[in-house]
C-alpha cells in the first residue's frame, strides 16, 4: 500500500463530507487517486476514487466520471459496486466504490505460478461478472491482473475492479480516459491496436491474464511497436498448460475475434461441459476413414513438371507468405499512424492533454494523443523522470502538425523549475516558474508571438525571485482581509530567501476566504513555506474587528478556568454546554497605571462589559492593584459559587450561543468611554460608541489584547 504524501488530496484521518473517515491511500493514477475510508455512520469500509484537483472543474472529466458512476447498474458479486458520485464542500469530486479486501492477481503474479484449478475457478467467476457487465452494454477494455482482486484471497470470490476506461457499447457513447490507448499492451486484444473493442476484447484479455498467472510472469510483447504488432498477430503460447484449461485459453485468445468465444456465456458453457474447451463438435464433423488402394490409384497425377512433393511445399508456403505480408502490413500501418489517427479511432471533443512537472512530485502526462509515435515520445520522457502517463489514442479537431508542435513546446519549457501545459484542441495554456531571469526572458521571447507552429499559446511564466521583499505581500493582505487586518509575523528585513517561511496572523470570516488568501500568496511566494495562523470569526466579531481601536498587543494576558471543576485551568479556552467559564486578566509587573476595559463579544451579537460595569465601576489599574506589585490576576468573570458574594458576573454555557466568543482587554490612559456602558448591549450600539471614541484625541490607547473562548455541544 502506498505511503501518504503531503501533496495527496486527503490524508489519513480526514473526514470527507462528514461521513467517510480516510484511513489510507490505495493508489495514485493520472486523473484520480483512490483512498480507503470508513463510514462514520455505518462503519462500512469503502473506496473513494477522487478526481485530481486540476480536473475537478473540467466538464469533460466530470462527464467521464459520471459515466463511470453508471457502472452501479451492474449488480453482480463479481463486479465492484459503484454507489455514489459526489462533491465535497471544497470542490473535490469523488466516486464511492465498495472496498474489496484481498490480493490482486498482480500480486499473485509476482508470487509465482498459480494452479490450473484455481485459474479455472477465477475464469468462471470473472466470466460471470463480464456477462453481467456486457448485458448492460459495458465492456471493461482494460482487464489485467491488477484489475481483479481475490476477496479474502479466495479464487471463488474474484472481483473485477476499476472500470475507469470502460466503454458503453451503445452508438455514440463516450470513452473513459485510461491507460495508454485504452488497454494495456500485454493483455490487450490485437484489434485494440486499431481502436476496436467489443465483448470479445474482454474475453481475450481474460485469457491472456489467466495464462500470465499460470506462467507466473507477464507476456513478452516485444520492445518496439513493430514487435508488438507482429506478436499480437500470433496465437499465445499455451504449451505446458494442462487440459481443459489449455483449450479454453487457446480459444479465448485467438488473434481473430471471430474465432474466439463470442460471449462470456459461451465460456461458462465450455466450463460446464467439463471437456477440453474449444474441442470440435463431432456431430457435424467429417469422419476420416482408411482409403482403399483403388481410391489411391484413381487420384489425378501431378501436373507435368511438378512433383507431389513440390505441390505439398507450395501449399505450406502460401499461408506463410500471407502471414508475413499481414505482419508487414500491420507494422507499416502502425508506424504510419493508421492505428492512431485513422477515422476508426475514437473521436475526442474537446481534445485535451495535460502535461505537468512540479517540484516534489512525479511528472505526468494525461489525456489524448493522435499517434503512437507521440504517445511513445511522451511515455519515454515521463519514464526517464520517474513520471506517469495516462494517454488515450484518439482523433479530433486538431492541426496536422499538432503532435510535433506539442513536443517543440515541451522542449521549450522543460528547463523551468515547475511547469504545466494545458492543451485543448489547438490552444495551449502554459504556466510555469523559474528563479533564472535569463531563462524567464528567453522563454517569454519564444512564446511572445503567441503561436508555436499551429498552436495558439497563452503563456504565464513567473519569475520566482531569489529574495522576496515582504512589502510585496502587503497588497495581497490588504485585499484579502475580510475580518480585521492581516499581518506578517516577524518578516525579515532583507526579505524572504528561497528557503524562508512566510507566516500570516490575524482573523478571517470564513475557511473559503482563508483558502483564497493561501492561493493568492502561493502565486507570489513560489516554493517558500507558508503558515497561515488565523482565527475564523463570526460576522458579528468581524464587524467589531473592523471598528476596534488600532493598538499593539502587550504583556497583558487572559486566562480561562472551569468554575464547576474547582477552578481547574482551561488553557485551550474550550467549553461545552453546561460548563461555567471563569476569566482572569493577568497584569504584568510593568502595568501600573491607566485604565482597563474588559468586554466579551459573543456569537449572538451581544457585548457584555466585565470591567467596568454598573456593579464594578472602578477600572483604574492603581485601584485594581491596591498596592500590590508584580504580576497580578484580576478576576472579571466568576464561578457560579463566587458571584453572589462578590457581585461579579458569572456565565454558564447554553446551546443558544455556541461558537467563538472574543474576550478583549483595552489598556488606555483615561477611561475609554465618557459614560458608563450598560452591562450588556448590542454589537451595533457598542460599535457606534467605539466610532465616537476613535475621534476622542484626549484618550490614548496603550494596547489591545484578546483571546478566543470557544463553546460547543461536546
Amino acid at each position: 500500500m502506498p505511503e501518504p504524501l503531503p501533496g495527496d488530496l486527503f490524508q489519513p484521518g480526514d473526514l470527507v463530507n462528514n461521513t467517510y473517515r480516510v484511513e489510507a491511500i490505495l493508489g495514485r493514477g493520472g486523473t484520480s487517486d483512490v483512498y480507503r475510508a470508513r463510514s462514520e455512520i455505518s462503519g462500512r469500509l469503502v473506496a473513494l476514487k477522487v478526481l485530481k484537483t486540476e480536473f475537478a472543474n473540467n466538464d469533460d472529466y466530470l462527464v467521464l466520471l459520471t459515466r463511470e458512476e453508471t457502472m452501479r447498474e451492474i449488480r453482480h458479486d463479481a463486479v465492484v459496486r459503484y454507489s455514489e458520485n459526489n462533491r465535497t464542500p471544497d470542490g473535490h469530486v469523488y466516486l464511492l466504490i465498495d472496498y474489496v479486501d484481498g490480493p490482486g492477481l498482480d500480486k499473485k503474479l509476482k508470487e509465482g505460478p498459480m494452479s490450473a484449478d484455481d485459474l479455472q475457478v477465477i475464469c468462471r467467476r470473472v466470466a460471470e461478472g463480464l456477462q453481467a457487465a456486457h448485458a448492460k452494454g459495458i465492456c471493461h477494455r482494460d482487464l489485467s491482473p491488477d484489475n481483479i482482486i481475490l476477496r479474502n484471497g479466495d479464487p471463488a470470490q474474484a472481483v473485477i475492479i476499476d472500470f475507469g476506461i470502460a466503454k458503453d457499447t451503445n452508438p455514440g457513447a463516450e470513452t473513459i480516459v485510461g491507460n495508454e490507448f485504452a488497454g494495456k499492451y500485454a493483455y490487450a486484444a490485437p484489434e485494440q491496436l486499431a481502436g476496436k473493442t467489443d465483448e470479445r476484447t474482454d474475453i481475450y484479455s481474460l485469457g491472456a491474464l489467466l495464462l500470465a498467472n499460470f506462467r507466473g510472469k507477464a507476456p513478452d510483447i516485444g520492445n518496439n511497436p513493430m514487435e508488438v504488432v507482429k506478436r499480437k498477430a500470433d496465437p499465445l503460447n499455451t504449451d505446458g498448460v494442462p487440459e481443459p484449461l489449455k483449450s479454453l485459453l487457446d480459444k479465448m485468445t485467438d488473434p481473430d475475434p471471430d474465432k474466439r468465444y463470442q460471449s462470456a456465456a459461451e465460456i461458462l458453457a465450455a466450463l460446464d461441459q467439463g471437456t477440453p474447451a474449444g474441442s470440435e463438435d463431432l456431430s457435424d464433423a467429417t469422419i476420416i476413414a482408411p482409403v482403399a488402394q483403388k481410391a489411391k490409384q484413381s487420384a489425378p497425377p501431378p501436373a507435368p513438371g511438378k512433383s507431389a512433393g513440390a505441390k505439398k511445399s507450395r501449399s505450406v508456403l502460401v499461408p506463410v507468405i500471407a502471414g508475413l505480408v499481414l505482419v508487414a502490413a500491420l507494422g507499416a500501418a502502425f508506424m504510419s499512424g493508421l492505428f492512431s489517427s485513422a477515422p476508426n479511432l475514437p473521436v475526442a471533443d474537446p481534445y485535451r492533454l495535460s502535461i505537468a512537472e512540479a517540484k516534489g512530485a512525479a511528472p505526468r502526462a494525461v489525456g489524448f494523443v493522435p499517434s503512437e509515435t507521440i504517445a511513445e515520445d511522451l511515455r519515454q520522457r515521463m519514464e526517464a523522470a520517474q513520471g506517469t502517463v495516462d494517454l488515450t489514442l484518439a482523433s479530433g479537431n486538431i492541426a496536422e502538425s499538432w503532435g510535433p508542435d506539442v513536443l517543440t513546446l515541451l522542449n521549450a519549457v522543460d528547463d523551468l523549475d515547475v511547469w504545466r501545459l494545458s492543451i485543448s484542441g489547438n490552444t495551449v495554456e502554459v504556466v510555469g516558474e523559474t528563479s533564472d531571469p535569463a531563462l524567464h526572458d528567453r522563454i517569454l521571447a519564444l512564446l511572445d508571438p503567441g503561436t508555436v507552429g499551429a498552436l495558439a499559446v497563452e503563456p504565464d511564466i513567473r519569475l520566482n525571485e531569489l529574495i522576496l521583499a515582504a512589502q510585496k505581500l502587503d497588497p495581497i493582505l490588504r485585499q484579502r482581509a475580510d475580518c480585521g487586518p492581516l499581518q506578517l509575523v516577524d518578516p525579515p528585513a532583507v526579505g524572504y530567501g528561497q528557503d524562508g517561511t512566510v507566516r500570516i496572523a490575524g482573523t478571517m470570516s470564513s475557511e473559503e476566504g482563508r483558502a483564497a488568501l493561501r492561493s493568492a500568496l502561493e502565486e507570489v511566494i513560489g516554493d517558500r513555506r507558508l503558515e497561515i495562523n488565523t482565527n475564523i470569526l463570526n460576522p458579528t466579531l468581524c464587524l467589531l474587528e473592523s471598528i476596534l481601536p488600532r493598538a499593539p498587543a502587550s504583556g497583558i494576558d487572559i486566562a480561562f478556568f472551569r468554575g464547576d471543576a474547582g477552578g481547574a485551568p482551561a488553557p485551550d479556552g474550550e467549553f461545552i454546554v453546561g460548563e461555567n467559564p471563569v476569566i482572569d486578566v493577568l497584569l504584568p509587573p510593568e502595568t501600573t497605571d491607566g485604565y482597563l476595559t474588559v468586554s466579551v463579544l459573543d456569537v449572538s451579537g451581544n457585548v457584555f462589559h466585565l470591567l467596568p460595569n454598573i456593579n464594578r465601576t472602578d477600572n483604574a489599574v492603581g485601584s485594581l492593584r491596591n498596592g500590590t506589585e508584580g504580576p497580578l490576576p484580576i478576576r472579571v468573570a466568576y464561578s457560579i459559587d463566587e458571584a453572589p458574594s462578590t457581585g461579579g458576573l458569572a456565565f454558564r454555557v447554553d446551546d443558544t450561543t455556541l461558537g467563538k466568543t472574543k474576550v478583549i482587554v483595552i489598556h488606555s490612559s483615561a477611561p475609554l468611554f465618557n459614560e458608563m456602558r450598560p452591562t450588556s448591549e448590542s454589537a451595533l450600539s457598542f460599535s457606534e460608541a467605539l466610532l465616537q471614541q476613535n475621534g476622542n484625541l484626549e484618550t490614548r490607547i496603550y494596547s489591545l489584547d484578546s483571546r478566543i473562548l470557544t463553546t460547543s455541544l461536546r
